[in-house]
């Protein structure tokens, strides 16, 4: 019986490193994808942009991460209503991608550590990014559904992004009575004002 124990635990460690292993491989190649469109200078800013833009609407769980942003206007709003913000949010989302992206030059980047969290079967994965001043450590939180990753997190010096979303969309929702329908007309105002900024 012992034995039994001992060979089911593990195979469900070798199981875990593995799928910690793939979601790691599958980040590494997301974030290559974007990174050598940054290192090619014939890439225009608009082009870089819509990549990113694509890799957010694919690989980010996009409308869980907007449903918990929105917090208590998500419930009054109608469906059309939702729709619609869920669209501004990631492309809220990429805005902010590309807007950190664009001051990127002589920086590299490392998977540090990966672990599986098996209790909400979530991959954490770090990533060190480095360059001649120091470090940053940014961890990402990705899950598996369908057979396809999801980020559904980053986590920069510990600090969620999606918490931190999420106390900056409560602060504009106030200013609107939480009206869901209201607040959509703001963040479009905002998203085509970066937008305009990034493709510069």
């Amino acid at each position: 019986m012992r034995l039994f124990i001992q060979t089911f635990c593990l195979v469900l460690l070798i199981n875990q490193s593995a799928l910690a292993d793939e979601a790691s491989d599958w980040l590494k190649t997301e974030i290559d994808f974007i990174l050598n469109a940054y290192n090619n200078s014939s890439t225009t800013n608009e082009t870089r942009f819509l990549m990113i833009e694509n890799t957010i609407n694919y690989n980010f769980a996009g409308a869980g991460i907007a449903k918990f942003v929105a917090g208590k206007a998500w419930a009054g709003a109608e469906k059309n209503t939702k729709k619609d913000y869920i669209t501004s949010f990631k492309r809220h989302l990429a805005l902010n991608v590309a807007s950190l992206m664009k001051g990127y030059s002589n920086q590299e980047y490392k998977l540090i550590n990966t672990k599986y969290d098996s209790k909400n079967k979530v991959s954490l994965i770090d990533m060190e990014i480095y360059n001649n001043t120091g470090s940053l450590v940014v961890t990402w939180r990705v899950k598996k559904s369908k057979e396809r990753f999801f980020v559904i997190d980053l986590l920069v010096a510990d600090i969620s992004l999606v918490v931190t979303k999420r106390s900056e969309f409560n602060s504009m929702l106030k200013t609107v009575d939480y009206d869901l329908h209201e607040f959509n007309k703001l963040l479009k105002d905002q998203n085509e004002s970066s937008y305009n900024t990034i493709i510069k």
